[in-house]
């Protein structure tokens, strides 16, 4: 067996409603997902889906506090429904994509909003402005076994107790099948992958003490403290 030049990480893991750990090996994210979102920031919604990466290590769990990031004076909250991947596939039929689900949950996609402005100013990638350390907090993962494939659904997200986003699942413009089947032409996916699917109106900005409470009908909730 070949020594390491140091101890290899531990992997991530997100915990399951019903029991085990959800190893988490990719974390994808769609850009622009809901009509009332792409307008607020200024988009097209005819634009054909498009999307971005967060690394594995991201991944806040638990509840936990997040650390507010440094290099940046406009952190935003985005509250989005996460799909976790259960089985491998490439170039995936739109109608089989949901026999490649194990379950959802409730996420949030923080952003440097400053450093994602400056970046499209610029024409250049958004790895620093949604990539960063403890940027992806995920609540709890409920297998599709038990709660089913949600298609519609209030999605809120309450800040120091006023509600700030509220939308839901069926205003996607891309649904789940769609968005599998669209992503998997371009990357494997495997089991282990974690797809953001967007967020709708209502985003901004969070300091520091501030708690987070997100819920998803029929999925269920996250929670962070911004520390």
């Amino acid at each position: 067996m070949a020594d390491f030049l140091f101890e290899p990480h531990a992997p991530i893991s997100i915990p399951i409603a019903r029991g085990g750990l959800f190893a988490v090996r990719r974390v994808y994210c769609v850009g622009r997902n809901y009509a009332e979102h792409i307008v607020e920031m200024g988009n097209d919604t005819r634009d054909p889906p498009f999307f971005f990466s967060k690394p594995a290590d991201a991944v806040v769990v638990g509840g936990e506090a997040m650390p507010y990031p440094p290099e940046t004076r406009d952190l935003h909250h985005e509250i989005e429904l996460v799909v976790a991947i259960g089985k491998d596939g490439a170039d995936i039929a739109e109608d089989d994509a949901l026999s490649h689900v194990y379950g959802y949950a409730v996420g949030l996609d923080m952003t440097r909003r400053d450093l994602q402005a400056l970046a499209k100013k610029a024409g250049r990638p958004w790895d620093m402005a949604k990539g960063f350390d403890h940027s992806a907090p995920i609540g709890t993962i409920e297998p599709a076994s038990a709660i089913g494939h949600p298609g519609k659904g209030a999605i809120t997200l309450v800040v120091n107790g006023v509600e700030r986003q509220r939308g839901d699942l069926a205003e996607q413009i891309w649904s789940v099948p769609e968005t599998i089947a669209y992503l998997s032409r371009f990357v494997t996916l495997k089991a282990g992958d974690l797809i953001m699917t967007g967020t709708p109106a209502g985003v901004g900005a969070v300091v520091k003490g501030d708690m987070l409470e997100g819920r998803i009908e029929g999925v269920g909730t996250v929670s962070t403290v911004i520390g």
